[in-house]
């Protein structure tokens, strides 16, 4: 069988790179953010509390210790994972497996219930490591198919498909949720709800693997060759981490980026942690009406996700007039007041309000601190190692803020306990942000 003959910035080739994102990007916004939160909350009926090895566990405190551990896995593996695969000169082969496994792990979610709860959050914990795992593959691909004139817009229609694949999937679980006995689920004391909740984990994984099949086509094995006489030399398991130490030993002399990656370090501890448990902080801490949680909560999703957009586009035309360093530091003082406010939060009203304007900050101060990163960092042409540091970063600070939540809630008995801390680490990151100079711009 021949091979095809893959040509640098194909236009076929970019439109599959970038429709992975229309397959995957339903397990964050469906199973991630939406739907699982719900789910999972409403299995705690009696109790909000259950044994998991030997620890009379509160719900939450749990969920975000597993995600915890997921994360600090990640931050261990991925590095050696992408040593292996840039030896072998088969990142799609890996890529392909995290997809698989991803996929194979949103369909388990189905037998998810508290009688199995060792199995349920093994599949819960495989879902999540797959899905980062997979990005980390799928990302490293853009330099080798791109060229830098084409990674922008080709890196923004990926997140166009995959914002527009996931709502289409998310809107169709939410009729289906909402009107269970319309599929044939009958919906006794809100079992076909439930139901319907389960066969929405199996789509995603469906939709997941099925929809990957396009990139799989398309996307070659790998475009650059690789020097295995070096990697050999550096091992190959550990060259990940020999890479990263590199690039660390370069960072530090530049005492911009030190202080910028600290404070990123810092306030991404919050910035993420929220993220991940703000459907778990509605589901369990606002007094919703009868009937009103699922739609409320889905409503506020929707209202972070498309306000985002607006936010990540209003921050940037900000910071072209006063700066990138200042806008953060004014971003971090907004979170700041947007905790306190958060904290006492009880009604949907207000639970809205408070979605609108997270919604509005958090797609700005993602967009911008990897924006700020990019001007900071050295002119050279090995980027991908330097933002590998950068999404490293990243996962770590996730680890701590989980941990460092999960224990709050455990110890206090409510989650809503974590969002002072997370106010306070703001302020800390706006003081770590001050005096970090652009020079590189």
């Amino acid at each position: 069988m021949n091979k095809r003959i893959y040509k640098k910035g194909d236009k076929k080739i970019l439109r599959a790179w970038a429709f992975y994102d229309w397959a995957n990007s339903v397990y964050p916004l469906v199973i991630g953010t939406a739907v699982f939160p719900i789910f999972y909350g409403e299995l705690f009926v009696e109790s909000d509390y259950i044994d998991f090895l030997g620890i009379n566990y509160k719900n939450t405190a749990l969920i975000q210790h597993i995600t915890s551990l997921v994360f600090l896995l990640l931050a261990f593996l991925i590095p050696i994972l992408s040593g292996i695969a840039d030896f072998l000169g088969n990142k799609k082969n890996f890529m392909k497996f995290f997809c698989y496994l991803g996929s194979a792990s949103c369909v388990g979610l189905y037998f998810f219930d508290l009688e199995n709860i060792y199995i349920g959050l093994s599949f819960y914990f495989l879902a999540l490591f797959s899905f980062w795992a997979s990005l980390v593959f799928y990302n490293s691909y853009l330099p080798d198919i791109a060229f830098p004139k084409q990674q922008d817009r080709i890196s923004a229609l990926g997140f166009s498909y995959g914002y527009v694949g996931s709502v289409l999937l998310l809107v169709f679980n939410l009729i289906m949720i909402m009107f269970p006995e319309f599929f044939g689920l009958s919906n006794s004391n809100g079992e076909g709800s439930i139901q319907a909740m389960r066969i929405s984990f199996l789509l995603v994984g469906l939709w997941w693997a099925g929809f990957s099949q396009y990139t799989f086509l398309y996307l070659p094995q790998n475009l650059n060759d690789v020097n295995k006489k070096d990697l050999l030399k550096n091992s190959v398991i550990f060259s990940g981490f020999l890479e990263l130490k590199e690039v660390w030993k370069i960072l530090i002399k530049d005492i911009s980026v030190k202080k910028f990656l600290i404070a990123f370090f810092t306030f991404s501890c919050a910035l993420q942690t929220i993220i991940l448990i703000a459907t778990y902080f509605g589901e369990q801490e606002i007094l919703w009406g009868e009937n009103e949680k699922f739609l409320g909560l889905i409503l506020s999703m929707l209202i972070i996700q498309l306000i985002a957009i607006f936010g990540a586009w209003l921050t940037a035309r900000v910071s072209e007039k006063i700066g990138n360093i200042r806008t953060l530091i004014i971003l971090n003082l907004i979170w700041f007041i947007l905790c306190l406010f958060a904290y006492f939060v009880k009604y949907p009203i207000e639970f809205y309000i408070i979605a609108g304007f997270v919604g509005m900050v958090m797609g700005g101060t993602q967009a911008l601190s990897r924006s700020t990163y990019s001007k900071l960092i050295p002119k050279t042409d090995n980027t991908c190692s330097y933002f590998s540091f950068y999404q490293m970063s990243m996962i770590i600070s996730v680890v701590l803020g989980t941990f460092m939540s999960g224990i709050v809630d455990q110890l206090t008995g409510s989650i809503r306990n974590s969002i002072m801390i997370f106010a306070a680490v703001f302020v800390l990151g706006a003081l770590l942000l001050r005096g970090i100079k652009m020079k590189n711009i």
